[in-house]
């Protein structure tokens, strides 16, 4: 619902927007491209944009702007909406107390969709002054198949791009073109810096991009081993899914916006220090630059992610909707509590400067914000690609120590019923969205026979099938479910 004293968010209004709300200290219209981001969604602009746009505001330096790509023609709604928006936005917090800090954040400059003209997309990363590349694909972009962790070629989209090399669908076609017009031009290559929730997401990038340049120019593959870098990188805010509520709320505080993006206060993004290029200054506004990311990103996908997962698949079992309705169930708020004490934190490496247990204390502060309202539906997108990341590393690690694996064979047992019943033991029906749906599906479908046949399907789950430590438990958890046994009341029997 729109206010008379409503103010449309562009640049020419920039100066009328009302004082409760924080606009860059810096004029936007001088904002030259210095990032290319593949991949513009709602954690993008409440994280890496957020923090461009505060390091401009802090020292005046305003050749960072970022040039957003959308590769798939699902983002042409975004693209469209911020683009009668001059690419402004508003960012809002949500705090626990309800207190909602507004603020336009002015760090895009403009936003090219891939399927208009794929050339316009490799012209703007060969460009001279992008010395970055950075990227949120989701865990799926990757073209990574779980079971080998290889790249895989046979994908028909990987084929396409081989065939045609100046059109391409993937990322990878698109960064091999640039990457050589910029050689061909004498230009230094630009960094490729992966912002997803990825272990060793900078490795990630680098050995799948390597795989797939190797198919298409061995040659060129090896010079850019050599010269480009990828750094790892930790990235922490939670961000749910803008809704009309959000829209509405915020003209309320007096500014039309399309496609604000709402997110708890909190934030955290650790890099490694690893660059072939000029980068920006990120330290200056709270980004810690580190030898090694690793022990921080451990910490924060076995926490986090995988706490998002235990809420997400037993959540949707019991019926409820969001994260912070899940943590006001006294049972799921346990099995959570315990899953990062029993399972997650004996697992971890020592990271310097956290305290692990208060890590984990304000984990379930910011879950149970009431004002950011994660939607579990939302979490549990694509779990096909986050299981793999998030849990299993640490259900492996476990059963090498003989450690505890009770509460995570517990939420694949959820998973499998929530893949095959696709509602909650209440019948209220899911909203499942993954690509490998159906074949999640036809696999849990067969449980009855077979309570192993979730687990066997080896493109998401690996030899886990085969570890009878897990198996045992896993087994009675599916049978148990699948004879209408609460799973609230399993929860606290464990």
């Amino acid at each position: 619902m729109q206010t008379s004293s409503a103010i449309t968010l562009n640049r020419q209004n920039l100066s009328q927007l009302a004082n409760h709300v924080q606009v860059p200290d810096y004029r936007v219209e001088d904002v030259k491209t210095g990032i290319v981001h593949i991949g513009v969604g709602g954690f993008h602009r409440a994280h890496q944009a957020m923090y461009t746009d505060a390091l401009m505001s802090q020292t005046g330096e305003l050749d960072w702007g970022i040039c957003g790509i959308g590769l798939r023609e699902g983002d042409r709604k975004m693209q469209q909406i911020l683009a009668a928006q001059d690419y402004l936005y508003t960012l809002v917090e949500k705090h626990a107390g309800g207190e909602r800090k507004a603020r336009v954040i002015g760090a895009i400059t403009d936003f090219l969709i891939a399927t208009d003209s794929p050339a316009a997309i490799i012209e703007k990363m060969a460009e001279p002054t992008v010395k970055l590349v950075s990227l949120t694909i989701t865990e799926g972009g990757y073209n990574l198949d779980s079971a080998t962790g290889e790249f895989m070629a046979d994908n028909a989209d990987v084929q396409y791009d081989l065939q045609n090399p100046q059109t391409p669908k993937l990322v990878f076609g698109y960064l091999l073109a640039a990457l050589k017009l910029r050689k061909q031009r004498g230009i230094a290559p630009f960094t490729l810096m992966s912002c997803d929730n990825i272990q060793h997401n900078g490795d990630v990038l680098k050995k799948m991009l390597l795989a797939y340049i190797e198919l298409a120019d061995g040659e060129f593959a090896s010079w850019v081993n050599e010269h480009v870098m990828f750094p790892n990188s930790m990235v922490d805010r939670i961000t749910p899914s803008t809704t009309q509520e959000d829209i509405d709320q915020l003209a309320e505080q007096h500014v039309i916006d399309g496609w604000p993006v709402v997110c708890e206060p909190f934030t955290q993004w650790i890099i490694e220090d690893a660059f072939c290029n000029e980068r920006p200054a990120w330290e200056a506004v709270g980004a810690q630059f580190v030898p090694a990311v690793s022990p921080y990103e451990k910490l924060k996908l076995r926490m986090l992610n995988a706490g998002h997962s235990v809420l997400g698949l037993c959540g949707s079992l019991a019926d409820t909707n969001t994260i912070h309705e899940s943590m006001q169930v006294d049972a799921l708020k346990t099995l959570l509590s315990n899953f990062m004490s029993q399972e997650v934190m004996p697992t971890l490496d020592p990271v310097e400067g956290i305290d692990v247990e208060q890590y984990k204390q304000t984990l379930l502060e910011r879950f149970a914000n009431p004002n950011i309202k994660d939607s579990l539906a939302r979490i549990c997108l694509q779990s096909s690609a986050k299981i793999p990341v998030f849990l299993l590393p640490t259900v492996q690690d476990n059963l090498r120590q003989q450690g505890q694996v009770k509460i995570s064979a517990l939420v694949l047992a959820c998973w499998c019923y929530y893949s095959d019943k696709q509602q909650s033991q209440q019948g209220t029906a899911l909203d499942i969205q993954d690509d490998m749906a159906e074949r999640l599906h036809q696999a849990a479908a067969q449980t009855s026979e077979n309570p192993l046949a979730f687990l066997q399907l080896e493109a998401v789950f690996g030899q886990l099938a085969s570890q009878p430590d897990f198996t045992q438990l896993y087994t009675d958890f599916v049978k148990r479910l699948y004879a209408g046994e609460d799973v609230l009341k399993m929860a606290t029997t464990i």
